[in-house]
Order: C-alpha cells, then structure tokens, then sequence
C-alpha cells in the first residue's frame, strides 16, 4: 500500500515544519501575511519541472486548478494567522482533527465515494485519538512546555479558534478540488497548476502598505533578522510534505489521507518528548497516571486506526 507509506512520511515532514511554523510566525515575520506570502511564491520553486511535466488542460481544468491553488493559500494564511493568535499545539490540532471530519463529508457529496466498514473503524480511532490529544491540558502539554521553554511560542488562551476553522475549512476544500483535478491530469502537471494559482492569489497581499512593507522586507538582502533562514528550512521541510501528502492523496483516498493526519500529531508528542528527553531541564513536572493514561490512550487509538486503514 504505497499511498500508506507516502502518507505517514508527509506527515513526519509536516509535523517537524509545525513546529517551526510558530516560532517563524511569532518571532522572524511576525506577520501571516508575509508567511503565507514566501511560502506560495517560493512555492513556485517546482516550476523547474515545467519544461518537463507541465501540460495544458484546457480552459475548464486550468480554472479548477487556479481555484484549488487560490483555496490553498487561504487556508495557508488562515493556519499562520491562527498560528499567531493562539496556541500552537491546541490550534494545530483543532485543524487536524477538523480537516479531515470536513474531508469525509465532502468525499460522500461530491465524489459519493463509499467506505468499507474497516475503513470507517480506522477513520473513527484515528479522528478519535487526534481528539484525545487535543483535550490534553495545555500546561501539562509535553509540546506546548518544550515550545514555552524553548522561547518558541508564548502562553496564549483559546484565540484564532474561528480563523482554525476556516483553515480546516479551506484546507479540506482544496485537498477534495485537487483530488479531482489529480483525476483528470498527470499529477505533477496539476500541481504545478495550482502552486501557480496559490502564488497569484497572495499578490493581493501587496495592496495594503503596512502589509506590503513587511513583505517586502523580508526579501531584503540587508534584512537584519538572522533567523530569517528558518524561512527558507522550514519552507523546503514544509513543501516536502505538503507535495508527498498530495501523491499520497493522489494515489488513494482524500478521506482516508486526511484521517492519518492524526499521525502528524502523534509525530509531535513523539519529537517534542524526545527533545524533553535530550534536555530535561525543558520539563520539570509532577508525574500524572491521568496525562499517562490520556496520552496512551491517545497512540493507541492512532495505532488501531492505522491498523484498520492498513488491512
């Protein structure tokens, strides 16, 4: 099952990009305009393939593949933007265990695409224990203590929960428009197509001065930041994921793609532990049976959706 493999190796990429993305946001741009607006242009980057993969597909499929990369980039500003307002483990949840609720219900309207009853136990464990991961007490957060003692995020109440919904929103609308767009091309033509249509859609974040300046700051030769190579780093981490995710959903079921998203969050207590582990200084805590027993709970029913998606 190549797409399964795919699947989980994007989200290991995206998980580790996540975990840059607050730190950008809040301390190299710190606008989600001037996020959104590097990553869909440097995004164009895969315009090197064209002279090889880029085909035309006809007025109708280039519209729909202009409307996927516009819907893209809205859900990009809408995660940064949600991203600076709140905090980061809770919100980066919030949108995963939305997208993909949003992604099976579009997958039964537009595409009458039919589960079978394996399929619908491992979609159920894997949106479940996303859940579980997202009602862990955010102070006892092995991710949000090492972001907080790593300067990486600061402590922040429940803001940019409406903007995460419209991300999750806008993110399982692009991932249903390229599913159907990946039906009816070559896969890597379409994604060029819509990379294109992404970095089109953020040129209207250059109409507002206050906007305009912080952009174009950050192209700067002579821009003071020393941080700024993160930019670049996490856009490489980020792009890598985001295209092995859309091959995955290429190759398989948008829905079903979507649901392993859990993974990326498991991914996320795995790597944020590890780095407890490397530095314990990061983490000075009381033991908790019910943290123990929530998080367990929480890789287990990971583990069985996996198991189910897999068989």
């Amino acid at each position: 099952m190549n797409w399964l493999f795919v699947a989980l190796s994007a989200y290991l990429l995206l998980a580790v990009a996540n975990l840059l993305d607050k730190f950008v946001v809040d301390n190299v741009l710190k606008s989600s305009k001037a996020y959104a607006f590097a990553a869909c242009v440097l995004g164009l980057l895969v315009f090197v393939l064209a002279p090889w993969f880029l085909k035309w597909p006809g007025v109708f499929l280039l519209s729909i593949n202009l409307l996927a990369g516009f819907i893209f980039a809205l859900a990009l500003w809408a995660l940064y933007e949600a991203l600076r307002r709140g905090e980061a483990a809770r919100i980066l949840v919030f949108i995963g265990g939305l997208t993909p609720t949003f992604s099976i219900i579009f997958s039964i309207i537009f595409f009458k695409e039919l589960f079978t009853l394996n399929q619908w136990f491992g979609m159920i464990a894997l949106l479940g224990g996303a859940l579980v991961i997202a009602f862990l007490p955010s102070s006892r957060s092995y991710l949000t203590r090492v972001l907080n003692k790593l300067r990486l995020t600061q402590i922040k109440g429940n803001g940019g929960l409406f903007i995460a919904l419209l991300a999750a929103l806008a993110y399982s609308l692009y991932f249903i428009i390229s599913k159907y767009t990946y039906s009816e091309q070559p896969f890597l033509s379409a994604f060029l197509w819509n990379r294109l249509g992404a970095s089109l859609f953020v040129l209207v974040f250059l109409i507002r001065k206050s906007d305009r300046k912080q952009i174009i700051s950050l192209f700067k030769s002579n821009n003071p930041n020393k941080n700024n190579w993160l930019v670049v780093v996490n856009q490489i981490l980020g792009a890598s994921g985001f295209m092995l995710q859309n091959y995955a959903i290429f190759l398989g079921s948008v829905a079903i793609v979507n649901a392993l998203q859990g993974f990326q969050y498991a991914f996320l207590l795995i790597i944020s532990a590890g780095l407890a582990m490397l530095s314990p200084k990061l983490l000075k805590t009381t033991f908790s049976w019910r943290i123990v027993l929530q998080k367990t709970l929480a890789v287990i029913l990971i583990a069985v959706g996996l198991y189910f998606i897999a068989s």
